[in-house]
């Protein structure tokens, strides 16, 4: 019976592992053939062999083309309402925001925008995929605007909670853009970020007479001080 158990819990452990695997593989050809020779002009074709796979493999994986080039655009969705929903106690939605930027920032992490010159070309030279990334912009705003309701305890076609996502979703994007031209430019990443980490700071400060007291996180209070309240 152990045995037993045991058995029908590792096979499908192993077939997602190995599901996992072959969606790596897949995504990995397709970027390195995006590089070498345009995102636009690569068909799910070549992508297919160079995986040693199958056309309907590689599309069962990726239903859309563009899926490929962005093949971690549900963490960068998730960003802003993920930063929102782990405020610490007492921390507004804005400044947690400016913390896991900042945080990102520091470490250069792809998802903030530091995805390295070739790739960053690769996106602005391609009309598609210019377009399918706003569209994740847009996403991630729709996410942070659930995030917000969820909050505040209104729903996300509040006109405030509309408008605070709104407001804290463009200061991200306006950012990401700026890290895009930076590394367009050939700078490094240490200088990227060193003068977004600048930008960035100028750029949160002129949210905070509006939102800085917007969704703060409530603060834990001991039971003998609830009482003494």
């Amino acid at each position: 019976m152990s045995d037993g158990w045991v058995s029908s819990n590792a096979g499908p452990g192993l077939r997602e592992a190995k599901k996992q695997e072959t969606r790596q593989q897949i995504s990995d050809h397709a970027t390195r053939l995006f590089l070498a020779q345009g995102f636009d002009v690569t068909t799910i074709a070549e992508i297919a062999a160079a995986a040693r796979v199958s056309t309907k493999t590689v599309t069962n994986y990726f239903a859309r083309k563009e899926d490929l080039a962005f093949d971690h655009q549900d963490e960068f969705v998730a960003t802003l309402a993920d930063a929102v929903s782990s405020r610490l106690p007492d921390e507004s939605a804005l400044a947690s925001l400016r913390r896991a930027f900042e945080a990102a920032v520091a470490v250069q992490d792809p998802v903030a925008g530091f995805a390295g010159q070739a790739f960053t070309r690769m996106i602005s030279d391609s009309p598609t995929l210019s377009a399918a990334l706003r569209r994740l912009h847009d996403r991630r705003e729709e996410a942070l605007a659930d995030a917000l309701g969820e909050a505040i305890g209104l729903p996300r076609t509040h006109i405030e909670v509309r408008t605070a996502a709104a407001l804290l979703g463009a200061v991200h994007h306006v950012l990401f853009q700026r890290i895009q031209e930076l590394t367009l430019q050939g700078l490094p990443g240490e200088a990227i970020a060193e003068t977004v980490a600048a930008e960035s700071a100028r750029a949160f400060g002129l949210l905070e007479p509006a939102l800085e007291d917007f969704a703060v996180a409530e603060c834990d209070i001991a039971p003998q001080e609830a009482e003494d309240r």
